[in-house]
């Protein structure tokens, strides 16, 4: 491998999402800081809305004129 070429390798990055410190990873970065992540994504945490799907084919099938 070239020498000063590649950048710093952190083992302990420490991630951050809403100023807590959520886990740590390894990283070209010594600080991670995210807005989103699997603890309090609505579709990890079961709390995401279920659009209202019927009817949706009917309303195709009408909007096509098909049978």
């Amino acid at each position: 491998m070239k020498k000063n070429i590649h950048p710093k390798w952190y083992k302990h990055s420490i991630v951050y999402g809403n100023g807590q410190q959520i886990l740590t990873v390894g990283s070209t970065k010594p600080e991670l800081h995210v807005e989103v992540w699997s603890s309090i994504h609505p579709f990890y945490t079961g709390s995401q809305k279920q659009l209202d799907t019927e009817g949706r084919i009917e309303k195709f099938m009408r909007k096509y004129g098909m049978k």
